[in-house]
């Protein structure tokens, strides 16, 4: 068939894959398997952050707010460590537009303290979700500051 091709053309022809049929399909179906990898992903991603938040509000209406600061601290903290769906950059993004600013917050400030206090547990990092639910702006430029701190990762 390339045989043909170059027979078939005139002399001192180039080729050019811009005006190749052949070349442009392919680059069109791997462009298209690309989009749709990419939403698939997307898609991923935020039913995985829709069942967070429909298992937090179905907590929540179950048991009050009790429940709900319990769920908050479990997102903010697999937001803060990259756990489970939030270990995807994407996920992380997209996160920023559907949790509250409180687990925002507290996921930004227990990030920071985690790096600057690598074996604080659980139990010494507790005051960091007082201070997100009390003032989630104030808890949100305190991990600015600390990552301004000691901006080294």
């Amino acid at each position: 068939m390339t045989d043909q091709l170059l027979a078939a053309a005139a002399p001192g022809t180039a080729y050019d894959p811009d005006t190749d049929d052949v070349v442009q399909a392919e680059l069109a179906a791997e462009a298209a398997a690309a989009a749709a990898r990419e939403a698939e992903l997307r898609e991923a991603v935020r039913t995985a952050a829709r069942a967070d938040e429909a298992a937090r509000d179905e907590l929540t209406r179950r048991a009050g707010g009790y429940v709900q600061a319990d769920v908050d601290a479990w997102l903010a903290h697999a937001l803060a460590a990259y756990r489970g769906h939030y270990r995807d950059p994407a996920a992380r993004e997209e996160a920023a537009g559907l949790l509250t600013p409180p687990v925002l917050a507290h996921a930004a400030l227990l990030a920071e303290l985690a790096r600057l206090v690598p074996d604080a547990d659980v139990d010494q990092l507790a005051f960091a979700a007082r201070l997100a639910t009390a003032e989630p702006e104030a808890a949100g430029e305190l991990a600015v500051l600390l990552a301004r701190a000691h901006p080294a990762r």
